[in-house]
């Protein structure tokens, strides 16, 4: 490593210590829990520094999402773990392809179970990734690093740039390199870790909330919520059968057979039933509306009722 990167790391507030946890050692269970839970009560204060920046990275990811474009995760470690878990999180949650939102980990799907921690270091490889992943230059990339150094990230955002694709760097520093290399840089400074240099900690928590809201920001802001419901849900097993019919209720006021009545009319698609019960249609008809509506419930409603009026 040169020189100008071993002072970049050791600079890093992450790195450093935390006055407040000096005693970790000598500390019983609740002593720790509590230590811990007070560190974690100032992530929020991190992420609410970033959110201008985490808006709009939401409100462009949109625009490629509605142009035929998909979201793509990548980091290495923690980092690219969290981005693997939100992305598989998206299909069961809002009805889209797996293809839609992807996560890449350093070093392979080996990586989630057994940390390979030289892959951060290989820049070769971010960029490599990218390409057998097939990113396109309709598509967005979140490029993860807590420090903000690791070259595999920032080899992939400069890859992202060069063929046209929307580059944004996710990390928990201030002013860190990889910010350099994106087209919006979003910084949640989570400070010193109660384990030093720890950063599936807080950085880790401040990480997750951050994809939490440009996964489900997206797809709000592409019609894939009516309200604040997850009406584009696939209901895969008991539980979330149970919860569009509730879902139904909350949007519709039918519940019961009415509901199960609409939903196994509308082939179980909650969005396609909730269109049928507020403008009074049939099933095709109630399809026809949401795709001419690019999926927005309100509007494919209005589309419907405009036309008995």
């Amino acid at each position: 490593m040169d020189t100008q990167s071993k002072q970049y790391l050791t600079q890093l507030q992450s790195e450093q210590i935390n006055q407040d946890s000096l005693g970790l050692d000598g500390m019983d269970g609740l002593a720790i829990a509590r230590v811990m839970n007070e560190a974690d009560a100032q992530v929020h204060l991190a992420v609410q520094m970033a959110l201008p920046q985490i808006g709009e990275a939401i409100e462009q990811i949109a625009q490629r999402f509605l142009r035929g474009g998909r979201l793509f995760y990548l980091g290495a470690g923690t980092s690219g773990r969290l981005g693997v878990l939100d992305a598989s999180e998206c299909p069961p949650t809002f009805g889209v392809s797996y293809e839609q939102v992807q996560g890449i980990i350093a070093g392979g799907d080996s990586a989630l179970r057994h940390a390979s921690e030289g892959a951060e270091d290989k820049a070769d490889r971010g960029r490599l990734d990218l390409i057998k992943a097939g990113l396109g230059d309709k598509d967005a990339l979140v490029a993860i690093s807590a420090s903000g150094f690791a070259p595999y990230c920032s080899a992939a955002l400069d890859y992202a740039r060069e063929i046209g694709a929307l580059a944004i760097a996710l990390s928990c520093n201030r002013q860190t390199r990889l910010s350099q290399h994106a087209d919006i840089a979003i910084e949640t400074p989570t400070g010193p870790e109660v384990l030093m240099g720890s950063t599936r900690l807080k950085a880790g928590t401040a990480t997750k909330m951050v994809l939490n809201m440009l996964s489900t920001g997206a797809m709000v802001r592409t019609g894939r919520v009516y309200k604040n419901l997850m009406v584009d849900m696939s209901a895969s097993n008991n539980k979330l059968k149970a919860r569009a019919l509730r879902i139904m209720r909350y949007a519709t006021g039918l519940e019961g057979e009415a509901a199960e009545r609409l939903l196994k009319q509308a082939d179980g698609s909650t969005k396609i039933a909730i269109v049928m019960a507020l403008a009074d249609a049939s099933a095709q008809d109630a399809q026809a509306a949401l795709s001419a509506a690019g999926g927005w419930v309100s509007e494919a409603v209005s589309r419907l009722q405009g036309q008995k009026a």
